[in-house]
């Protein structure tokens, strides 16, 4: 599987790169720059950084790890490009009040608002994987992935699977991306509470 993942000079998007290519998945780097993803892609060892256009021409999954406030411009602007091939959304709107991290008020989750701009799925997850634990190996608990296309959402388990020392776990179909996305507010309010890098884990199943 070849996987684009935009955003991928940034703290999370280069430590999903590295997990991924560290798998042997095949991993383009995707970045605005491509100066800068050509080096971030040597950096991890993905097997080419590229401007985010270039990097989802022969994509079989395309990762949205940029910044949440850049998210759905970013998707608008490489709709065509992107085609029918499936997006995995790892995006969270979060707002901050009083030094503590608060869900969107947006009814629908980004997830649900890329959907609406593109031709093929959107998947969402691993909203729970703190990107400094993702960068240092795999991250401790379970991923959660959500979406309304099962093949688009079975091939986003598998990659999950990779990142975590738990499960990959179907949470559902794409609606329940706006839980998967609040619960990154709840998690930046543990680890800032507590000084640590919280996942989640399962149990009962």
């Amino acid at each position: 599987m070849k996987v684009a993942v935009l955003g991928g000079t940034g703290p999370f998007g280069s430590a999903l790169a590295r997990r991924l290519t560290e798998a042997g998945v095949d991993v383009s780097v995707g970045s605005r720059d491509s100066e800068r993803a050509a080096r971030t892609a040597s950096e991890v060892g993905a097997a080419r950084g590229l401007a985010n256009a270039d990097a989802v021409e022969d994509a079989d999954l395309v990762v949205v790890a940029v910044d949440a406030a850049a998210a759905l411009s970013t998707m608008a602007e490489l709709a065509d490009r992107i085609g029918t091939t499936p997006v995995l959304s790892v995006a969270s709107e979060i707002g901050f009040e009083n030094r503590a991290a608060l869900p969107a008020e947006d009814s629908l989750s980004i997830a649900e608002r890329i959907q609406h701009l593109l031709r093929g799925p959107v998947v969402a997850g691993l909203h729970s994987l703190p990107a400094k634990t993702l960068a240092a190996g795999k991250a401790e608990g379970d991923a959660l992935v959500c979406g309304d296309d099962e093949a688009a959402k079975g091939a986003v388990l598998e990659l999950a699977a990779m990142l975590v020392t738990g499960r990959a776990l179907d949470a559902g179909p794409l609606a329940s991306a706006r839980a998967l996305e609040g619960m990154t507010a709840v998690i930046v309010n543990l680890n800032r509470c507590y000084k640590g890098h919280a996942g989640l884990q399962i149990v009962g199943l």
